[in-house]
């Protein structure tokens, strides 16, 4: 049986999917009652409680773990421990590519915490540190379907942004396969993409214009303060607006792992246009 955890996220959702095509037995565990696959049992849990989830663990060979926020209030051994107290022999972390380029930063510094645990928990383990996400670009979402606008910050600074079922798809396979442990992966998509080019690439799946609107660090700061911890704003900003070369650079994991190359941002929008119609 494999264990995910965050099975309600944009990873999370398509990795319990790809188990379940895969003919795996899947336990899907998340904070709050959710949908899940035919077949898929599913589990409230908190991994703030490690206690509570030695019955969801109970039996399991493999674990996917996802830690949600700041992860301040979740020590990695305890629940590393009662992984381990249940039979698991497989962890796959997944952890983002700051904590290997930033490990320093507040945004990061747990990650990195969680990896250190995971590597010397004794158990097989592999670590994904994906860079940003093509799913962020759902923070423009009601303002394309409003106004027909994005607007952000750094609009021709380009990263390699990844689509999240790819991240799945590889996670899916360190699940399954023990040749992977050992390994920390870098996970991007195939080629850097600016803001302004995201935004394009949305207004050629509309089949319709959309408009750029470059905004200051400070209009996106006050916009992301609305959701997130400060120091995590000010981290975000900092690599999005001032990228280091590793952060910039396309990582062959993806199609090393998986036999072909990652998904493009334009295909993201394509799949997920509805958000934005």
């Amino acid at each position: 049986m494999i264990v995910v955890t965050g099975a309600t996220g944009n990873v999370g959702r398509t990795l319990v999917q790809a188990l379940t095509a895969a003919g795996e037995q899947v336990t899907a565990v998340s904070r709050r009652a959710s949908d899940v696959p035919e077949g898929v049992r599913h589990q409230r849990a908190d991994l703030a409680e490690p206690e509570r989830l030695r019955s969801v663990l109970d039996g399991a060979d493999a674990l996917f773990l996802l830690i949600a926020g700041s992860g301040e209030n979740l020590n990695p051994p305890d629940i590393l421990d009662v992984a381990k107290a249940g039979g698991v022999r497989r962890v796959v972390l997944l952890s983002s590519q700051g904590a290997g380029t930033r490990p320093e930063a507040y945004s990061h510094s747990h990650l990195r915490a969680f990896e250190d645990a995971v590597q010397q928990s004794g158990l097989d383990w592999t670590v994904l540190r994906p860079g940003g996400f093509d799913s962020n670009a759902f923070l423009w979402a009601e303002m394309v379907r409003s106004q027909r606008t994005v607007a952000a910050p750094f609009g021709d600074v380009a990263l390699p942004f990844i689509d999240p079922a790819d991240i799945a798809e590889v996670a899916a396979v360190a699940l399954r396969d023990g040749t992977h442990a050992g390994r920390t992966y870098e996970l991007t998509g195939p080629a850097p993409i600016s803001p302004r080019e995201q935004a394009q690439a949305i207004a050629d799946a509309l089949e319709t214009p959309v408009r750029f609107v470059e905004q200051s660090r400070d209009e996106a700061r006050a916009q992301l303060l609305q959701f997130m911890p400060e120091p995590v704003v000010d981290g975000t900003l900092t690599i999005l607006g001032e990228p280091s070369a590793a952060e910039q650079r396309v990582s062959p994991d993806v199609e090393q792992t998986l036999g072909r190359p990652p998904r493009t941002f334009a295909q993201w929008a394509v799949r997920n246009i509805a958000a934005f119609r």
